[in-house]
């Protein structure tokens, strides 16, 4: 790749860790939003993996348009019952049959659609009975010609890009960024699962810093077969609050932290909220993929972010999937190498449909300076950054293996 598409520069911009106000938010496990990138996602791993299993490479696919339609339920304290299912479509394109010598192999991409999406909620909703608390539907046909077309030219060599699209990233991550993100992950461990049953899968955190004043406003879906009556679950909301402070008090030590669950309940009504499954899902709450988390696993509305779901594109040509990740992977490694300079780095990446993956239209790489007074970058850090970029570039397509083992964060 030509040096000449990869930009370096200076940002002048206050960070966000010196801003009055910020704002950022996680959308949890359970979350319907959530769950339906994990549908679109868990598909387009099935698809991937069967299709590299029967004929040694991954064929033309995008999953990424899955709708999550919320159901019924009539949740009580000591137990309730789901009255009407939800219902997951998963929309998109794939390879429907494959020509071999020995005439059209026919793929059975239903049913491996619908089975790894019950998998997927088997394995990480404890009380969201796949079989019947859940329909799994699907609506897939075969791709559009000339992107089918793009993505067989590519497996020639480098895949060549199959939109025009962004990737951003950025690192490090503020403090109250952190807070955010290991607040949702403490309350859907294995771990605090066990300490407290009671808490669903469905938390979703939003928080607000003004100056050093911290607020979290944490929605919790309660498991009602756990929670005997007001009392205890008055006492289980208290037990999470302290948890959090707790949590609070290693990452921001510096700040006066506030922690509010459940701010629309009204006990004195006896209305609380309660769940049978631990997800809002269950009772019309409704999701789709794109909606949620960005690649980093958060919504940070004061930073630069792609609107591209990440989930269920396909991991080989789909840039929007592929720039997104590696602008996350770059920003990181950038700042390893750049922190006597860098406050915060942000990258992004530009593809152009039907040009090869691994040269874009431009990598920009922008950072804010620690010390503001330097105009530009030192020039061996931008030499340095320039050489981590064009490697990072030429091997691009390891991100397709990252994707489908599980090692990089998709939303």
């Amino acid at each position: 790749m030509a040096k000449k598409n990869i930009v370096v520069e200076t940002l002048r911009f206050q960070s966000v860790r010196d801003m009055k106000v910020e704002l950022v938010e996680r959308k949890g496990l359970g979350h319907p939003d959530y769950i339906a990138d994990s549908a679109s996602e868990a598909a387009s791993r099935a698809l991937s993996k069967y299709y590299l299993k029967e004929f040694g490479t991954i064929l033309h696919h995008n999953l990424d348009k899955t709708l999550l339609v919320g159901g019924q339920a009539n949740p009580r304290f000591g137990g309730g019952e789901v009255i009407e299912p939800i219902y997951i479509i998963v929309a998109g394109r794939a390879t429907t049959e494959v020509r071999t010598e020995d005439g059209i192999v026919k793929i059975p991409y239903g049913s491996l659609i619908v089975k790894a999406v019950r998998d997927w909620i088997r394995e990480n909703i404890r009380y969201l009975d796949p079989d019947s608390h859940v329909v799994v539907d699907y609506m897939v046909r075969k791709g559009s010609a000339d992107l089918v077309t793009i993505f067989e030219e590519g497996r020639k060599g480098v895949p060549l890009a199959n939109d025009t699209s962004i990737g951003v990233g950025f690192y490090p991550l503020t403090p109250l960024e952190k807070l955010v993100f290991e607040t949702e992950r403490l309350l859907n461990s294995s771990d605090y699962k066990k300490k407290m049953p009671a808490v669903g899968e469905d938390i979703k955190v939003m928080g607000l810093r003004k100056e050093r004043d911290i607020r979290l406003t944490i929605a919790v879906a309660f498991v009602d077969r756990h929670v005997r009556d007001i009392g205890e679950y008055m006492s289980y909301k208290e037990q999470i609050v302290n948890d959090i402070l707790d949590l609070a008090s290693k990452i921001m030590p510096d700040y006066r932290v506030e922690v509010n669950v459940n701010t629309a309940d009204m006990p004195e009504k006896g209305s609380v909220y309660l769940t049978v499954t631990g997800t809002s899902a269950e009772h019309g709450d409704d999701g789709a993929t794109g909606r949620g988390n960005r690649a980093n696993g958060l919504i940070t509305p004061m930073r630069p972010i792609s609107l591209e779901a990440t989930a269920g594109k396909n991991p080989v040509n789909h840039v929007g999937k592929i720039y997104n990740v590696l602008a996350m992977l770059l920003a990181r490694k950038i700042y390893e190498t750049a922190s006597e300079y860098a406050k915060d780095v942000y990258v992004e990446i530009l593809s152009q449909i039907g040009k090869p993956i691994n040269n874009p239209q431009v990598l920009s790489v922008k950072m804010i300076p620690v010390n503001k007074s330097l105009d530009e970058p030192p020039s061996h850090i931008v030499s340095e950054i320039e050489a981590l970029v064009e490697n990072e570039l030429e091997n691009i397509t390891r991100i397709t293996n990252l994707v489908l083992e599980g090692k990089v964060s998709l939303y």
